[in-house]
């Protein structure tokens, strides 16, 4: 049924959320519980609010297991910022170009986790969406105040054209 199909791809999400070093089994399959237990709770609550036509399941259940695991993290991790665990997760490749080193305390906690997961995750605004339980148009705001605050930090200027979005990798 639904475990044997998607179990792999939960599986995998916890995986790369423990990235970095080589998590214990047993700690794997304890935040991959805790993925299934959120997805039963109240009467599968969670997936009857799934909705196909903003995602596909895999992508959706991905996110959802993504998530549960960093919060399963944090819980095992006291002391460590929101931020932190993520980063320090992340089993993505360093990508060629050199990373923006963004000063602390420019961009609100919610326009920085924004800004990493749309160019380090390279998530789409819908799954930002649906992972921090927001409208989509509310994650395209606060990129946008976002990008307000680093171009005035960075002098950078508005491009001609008028368009607010930044090209794919860069800020």
């Amino acid at each position: 049924g639904f475990c044997r199909v998607y179990a792999p791809a939960i599986h995998g999400a916890v995986r790369r959320a423990f990235a970095g070093g080589r998590p214990a089994q047993d700690d794997v399959l304890d935040a991959a519980q805790e993925v299934f237990v959120k997805l039963c709770r109240d009467n599968h609550r969670l997936l009857r609010e799934f909705d196909p036509s903003r995602a596909k399941l895999s992508t959706w259940l991905g996110v959802i297991a993504y998530s549960t695991a960093v919060d399963w993290l944090r819980k095992r991790r006291p002391g460590v910022a929101l931020d932190d665990v993520p980063e320090a997760a992340l089993s993505v490749q360093q990508p060629s170009h050199e990373r923006l080193m963004i000063p602390p305390d420019l961009l609100t906690e919610r326009q920085a986790l924004i800004v990493k997961l749309l160019y380090e995750r390279d998530m789409e605004v819908v799954d930002i969406a649906m992972l921090l339980h927001v409208d989509a148009q509310t994650v395209r705001s606060t990129h946008h105040k976002a990008l307000l605050r680093l171009r005035e930090h960075f002098k950078v200027p508005k491009r001609a054209g008028g368009g607010d979005e930044a090209p794919p990798g860069t800020v």
